[in-house]
């Protein structure tokens, strides 16, 4: 199962220059990396070169920290271009390289590694070979116009892992190319893009282009991901993948983050109320229906599913802004971008899948999610992909309601044997509402507890709107589905908050 700690993300990347071999390669486009990956599907995977020596491999975070790289040789640079590329150093969780090449007006010239580019300070620098490779690659853009500093927009490093920043977010969850038997009843496969080309964007582009191979044990993929920064940064993500063998699960779109603890869980020894990169995953089907899905940091591991037919989209959401709720000036958890999927074309019946894993740390990413396709074709037959990924700190809801907080505990004095929920609901319509309106809450309560009793009431503090509701556990310990909305005259006012509770 994913744990890949978020301290591989956090790694003060050293960059490499940018040079290349004088040699041009064959001319490239999609169609060309397509037919690459469908040749090798056909044979079994090639082992991956080991050209990382076993001290660089050992490197702690503190010393690979110190290899600097010296951004005047950004690729692109000296042409003024408005998006540079930086390239990063082997070292720590960083233990593979991958090839990178340059696009322009379809000829391709590989980027060679180069050690002149780095300074490496105290470390053994004559000890790193000459032909090292890199460990992946940043994306630099002056969010504010040309003339204005270089920014870094996002990162490919480690498996098929890439994230990105919208103008004003601080690094947070993470997306893959693909998610192979996550949380299923065998080991979990990681597919690696083992390879990149940038295709180099003109004067005055506001997208740039990165194509990508990924190849593992039971697939290849070609992968064309095109980035537009800006306040939301968006990578349109197109891709044909092609099985050597169909895995159990074959996750789409999946999305990697971190939930240690929040205001619907118990506080440990922590001076920060709430820890995590993302506070719930939302739904919207493909029927219209919002569903929000708090996270939690459960005993065990617990997946759920919800079903659907053509979605329309989904995403690990970071929705509380307030700084005051996360105390914490070097992390800015309240400035973690939210990541939305949005499906392009329709993508038949299956479920968007979430996986919540027991974590003690934040030091590990243990929620993923994704959509899980329900039937694939035969395997060797092309699999084609396309959504986009949109990185924003802006709220993300329905134009009705949304939840805006969930919060749980028992009234063992005033309520023996029963259990509380509160949930407090926010959106334009909701405030503009005056106290005397009448809403329903609509409570849902599954196998293993018994509804009790719901109240709704604005709140005049706020303006939100609060359900507090209770339930009697049946005893039987399993775990129980609760589902809640508002609605007036049969119309209703918010998403539906979904949860799980385990007694």
């Amino acid at each position: 199962m994913s744990r890949i700690g978020l301290c591989a993300w956090a790694v003060g990347w050293a960059l490499a220059g940018a040079g290349w071999t004088g040699g041009a390669e064959p001319a490239f486009d999609f169609a060309a990396l397509q037919a690459r990956a469908r040749a090798l599907a056909t044979q079994p995977r090639a082992p991956l070169a080991g050209e990382v020596p076993d001290w660089i491999r050992r490197l702690s975070y503190d010393e690979l920290r110190q290899i600097e790289f010296d951004g005047r040789e950004s690729l692109w640079r000296a042409d003024g271009l408005p998006f540079q590329v930086q390239f990063l150093h082997p070292g720590f969780l960083l233990d593979k390289t991958v090839r990178l090449h340059e696009v322009s007006s379809g000829a391709v010239r590989s980027i060679p590694f180069r050690r002149e580019y780095f300074q490496y300070r105290n470390l053994r620098s004559g000890a790193v070979p000459d032909n090292l490779g890199f460990a992946g690659f940043r994306l630099m853009y002056p969010f504010r116009g040309v003339g204005t500093p270089h920014q870094e927009i996002g990162a490919f490093a480690g498996a098929s892992y890439f994230r990105f920043l919208g103008e004003g977010n601080a690094y947070g969850l993470s997306a893959r190319g693909l998610a192979v038997d996550t949380a299923g009843p065998g080991p979990e496969e990681f597919p690696v893009f083992t390879e990149f080309w940038l295709e180099r964007a003109p004067a005055g582009a506001k997208t740039m282009t990165v194509y990508a191979l990924l190849d593992s044990d039971s697939m290849t993929g070609a992968y064309r991901m095109a980035v537009t920064p800006g306040r939301t940064t968006t990578l349109h993500v197109r891709a044909t993948v092609y099985c050597r063998k169909n895995p159990a699960i074959f996750g789409v779109a999946p999305l990697t983050s971190m939930f240690w603890h929040g205001e619907n869980s118990t506080v440990p020894r922590d001076f920060r109320p709430e820890v995590h990169d993302s506070d719930g995953l939302l739904v919207q089907t493909g029927a219209g229906e919002w569903i929000w899905r708090p996270l939690a940091n459960p005993a065990r591991v617990r997946v759920a599913s919800f079903s659907d037919e053509n979605p329309r989209a989904f995403g690990l959401l970071q929705r509380d802004r307030d700084f005051e709720n996360y105390q914490d000036l070097e992390a800015s958890y309240h400035a973690r971008p939210s990541a939305w999927i949005e499906p392009v074309g329709k993508w038949g019946r299956g479920a968007v899948r979430l996986v919540e894993i027991p974590t003690t740390t934040e030091f590990d990413d243990n929620i993923v999610a994704f959509w899980l396709p329900e039937k694939l074709p035969p395997a060797g037959e092309p699999i084609e992909l396309e959504y986009r990924v949109h990185w924003s700190l802006d709220a993300l809801a329905p134009p009705a309601g949304r939840v805006r907080s969930t919060r749980h505990g028992k009234s063992a004095f005033y309520e023996p044997g029963l259990e509380r929920f509160v949930i407090d609901f926010d959106g334009a319509p909701l405030q503009a509402l005056t106290a005397e309106a009448k809403l329903d809450p609509v409570v849902t309560v599954g196998a293993g507890a018994t509804f009790n009793h719901a109240s709704v009431q604005k709140n005049p503090i706020n303006g939100t709107w609060r359900v507090a509701f209770t339930v009697k556990p049946d005893g039987s310990g399993r775990p129980v589905e609760l589902r809640c909305f508002v609605r007036r005259g049969g119309e209703a006012l918010s998403e539906t908050w979904s949860y799980l509770w385990e007694p």
